[in-house]
């Protein structure tokens, strides 16, 4: 990328020579596409940084090779960023409902949730064994049949009427959340957490609200 733009560079680069290369080549979608935004601020102000060091300069010594070492300490700076910070993250998925349709029973979710750990799928079968426990609490009625109510809101409801598994709700609500809307790995002792929490909630008695 840098060999084939500098074929086109004159002998002589004078300061706007130099600050529209600099701009060029940091503008590249390979160091801008889908950056966080506090990547594309930064290379914004590193922009207008080497934009004033070439005006204050007036010209740039060495010519085209000049221009080449530059853009290359540019480049590296660019590149030791990316590498310290690690993969580029993607903004998580906010949390949402709970049921992507509402045909399915308790039992169908249990089952699927068994069929996915048997298979090694740990994010699947954390969804549905949750998914699982709120179904059984609405088939109980201790949870009213709402579409679009979020984890949270389930546990919360729940809690109030089930107080022995109030704790126990928040947490599979806050795994819930995390593996299926947040990409977090799940783990086989999380999973079976929420297996022991489905066999509670089928069990336990819902107080009477007052």
């Amino acid at each position: 990328m840098i060999a084939a733009w500098l074929a086109d560079v004159p002998v002589v680069i004078d300061a706007d020579d130099a600050r529209r290369a600099a701009r060029a080549e940091l503008s590249d979608p390979v160091y801008a596409q889908a950056q966080p935004n506090w990547f594309d601020r930064a290379i914004g102000w590193l922009v207008h940084r080497i934009a004033d060091l070439f005006g204050a300069l007036g010209s740039v010594p060495g010519g085209g090779f000049g221009v080449l070492v530059l853009l290359a300490v540019v480049v590296l700076v660019v590149v030791v960023v990316r590498l310290r910070v690690g993969p580029l993250a993607r903004p998580a998925r906010r949390p949402g409902a709970v049921f992507a349709e509402s045909a399915r029973t308790a039992q169908d979710y249990r089952d699927a949730a068994e069929r996915a750990f048997a298979a090694g799928d740990l994010g699947a079968a954390v969804r549905d064994r949750f998914r699982a426990v709120v179904r059984v609490l609405e088939e109980r009625g201790v949870l009213d049949e709402r579409p679009g109510r979020t984890a949270d809101e389930a546990a919360r409801a729940a809690g109030d009427r089930m107080p022995s598994a109030r704790d126990a709700l928040r947490q599979g609500a806050e795994l819930f959340d995390a593996v299926h809307y947040g990409g977090r790995p799940a783990t086989p002792g999380e999973y079976r957490d929420l297996a022991d929490l489905d066999d509670q909630v089928r069990r336990a008695r819902p107080e009477v609200p007052a």
